[in-house]
């Protein structure tokens, strides 16, 4: 089968399109990567042409020999449906998890997402934490997000209460709550060791003045994710345009008897009296 008529390929190159058109990918912003199914990669592997072991630069040893198809490093979200073999690669993790192999992609060259080490950081978090059922892992620049880390507190029970009331559907949504990692240089082994932390309480982190990173199982769960969280993150910023001051909302006790009917299970650390 060639590569890019694979369903997963698929699925990856819509995803990115879709995050393109909601304007969170300006230039070479944000980056994404899955997890492939074994079975995936029989479907594509005569497609292979394997490169040379290159550091990770951070060692995931539960990862080992597993697949991943990934971002590229300077590539354009918006050029990934139109040229996905020039703008995405296929990678192989060595039998140790610290090295790393092109199999496939990027065929003009260039490196996998600088972003990398946070990724597989945080994929072996999710698959463990998950028992093996997160593939993908999300980072975007979401605008309305981002507006809020200029003026909120960088407290996660702050993000997760402000983001849950403006939208019903939140709790539901992401019923853990949201993690928040203070500003810190991207790329590095520092955001991707303090990104990891948070994810093993939530699937999604928010990177003050940078954006979201999201875990799921599937392209629609995390896409859906995100864009719950930004949306609900829109709706905050212009009623803060409006007014400071909220004249209703939902309460504690709203959000309790919600987690009933809807059988979720709200941390009490977010339901304070404000």
């Amino acid at each position: 089968m060639k590569m890019t008529e694979a369903k997963f390929v698929q699925g990856f190159i819509r995803m990115a399109n879709d995050g393109w058109e909601q304007g969170w990918h300006e230039r070479n912003g944000g980056n994404l990567s899955y997890r492939v199914k074994a079975e995936e990669v029989d479907q594509v592997k005569e497609n292979f042409m394997p490169g040379e072991w290159k550091p990770i630069g951070t060692s995931v040893p539960k990862l080992a020999k597993e697949y991943f198809l990934v971002t590229g490093s300077g590539k354009y979200f918006r050029n990934v449906i139109l040229d996905p073999e020039d703008s995405v690669c296929m990678i192989e993790l060595d039998e140790t998890g610290e090295n790393y192999r092109i199999v496939w992609g990027l065929a003009n060259g260039g490196r996998p997402t600088s972003e990398l080490p946070s990724h597989l950081m945080n994929h072996e978090v999710k698959m463990l934490a998950s028992g093996g059922k997160h593939r993908v892992i999300y980072h975007a620049h979401t605008t309305n997000v981002i507006a809020l880390t200029f003026v909120l507190p960088l407290e996660d029970k702050v993000f997760t209460r402000e983001l849950w009331e403006m939208a019903t559907e939140c709790p539901v949504v992401f019923p853990d709550g949201v993690g928040v990692v203070p500003w810190m240089v991207p790329g590095g082994r520092e955001i991707a060791v303090a990104t990891s932390e948070l994810m093993k309480k939530y699937d999604v982190a928010i990177w003050a003045h940078h954006g979201m990173f999201a875990s799921g199982e599937d392209f629609d769960l995390t896409f859906g994710l995100m864009h719950t969280v930004e949306k609900s993150a829109e709706i905050l910023v212009k009623m803060l345009s409006m007014q400071p001051n909220k004249r209703q909302t939902i309460m504690p006790e709203d959000f309790r008897n919600l987690a009933v009917d809807f059988k979720v299970t709200l941390p009490e650390e977010f339901l304070y009296e404000k």
